[in-house]
C-alpha cells in the first residue's frame, strides 16, 4: 500500500523541482545504498559480504532487458521543442501507433522533456529500446519500458 502511495508522488515538486519516483526491486535498492555509503567513505567495500561496483553515472537500472515490458516506452531528454513527427522518424524502422505517442508537458504548457510513445507490441517496444541513448537534435534520449498507467498519468498531468 505504501509503495502505491509513493507511485503517486511522481513528478511532484519538491521545492522548485519535480521529483521522478520509479518501482524498483530491492537488490536495486540494497545497491544504490551500498554505492552511496561506499562512494561516501563511510565504508569500504572490502566490509561488505556481497560488494556491488559503484554505478558508474546516473543510470538507475543497470540492465533496462531486466525489467517487465509493454507496448509502451518512455523518452526523456527530448528537446522542448520536439514534435510528434520528429519522434515518429526517430523509431521509423519500428511499428509506432502514430496516434498514441503523447508529448508531456507541465500544466503551463511547457514541455516536460519527456513523451510515451506506444508500438504495436510489447516485443516491438522490446526491440526499439535498441535506440536508447541516440540522439534527437543535440540531445541524447534515455528510454525507459513504461505502462499504460503512467503514460495516462502523464497526459492527464498536461491536460490540468
Amino acid at each position: 500500500m505504501h509503495v502505491e502511495f509513493a507511485l503517486q508522488r511522481d513528478r511532484q515538486n519538491m521545492g522548485r523541482r519535480y521529483v521522478e519516483v520509479f518501482r524498483c526491486k530491492r537488490q536495486d535498492y540494497y545497491n544504490a545504498v551500498a554505492a552511496e555509503v561506499s562512494y561516501e567513505g563511510i565504508y569500504d567495500t572490502d566490509y561488505l559480504e556481497n560488494p556491488t561496483p559503484a554505478p558508474s553515472g546516473p543510470k538507475r537500472f543497470d540492465d533496462k532487458d531486466q525489467m517487465e515490458f509493454t507496448e509502451i516506452l518512455k523518452m526523456r531528454g527530448l528537446p522542448f521543442s520536439v514534435k510528434k513527427p520528429e519522434i515518429i522518424e526517430f523509431f521509423k524502422e519500428y511499428e509506432v501507433v502514430k496516434d498514441r505517442i503523447h508529448i508531456a508537458c507541465r500544466p503551463d504548457g511547457k514541455a516536460t522533456g519527456e513523451a510515451f510513445v506506444e508500438f504495436t507490441s510489447a516485443e516491438e517496444a522490446r526491440r526499439a529500446m535498441s535506440k536508447d541513448k541516440m540522439t534527437i537534435g543535440s540531445r541524447y534520449v534515455e528510454l525507459f519500458p513504461s505502462t499504460r498507467d503512467e503514460a495516462r498519468r502523464a497526459e492527464s498531468r498536461s491536460r490540468q
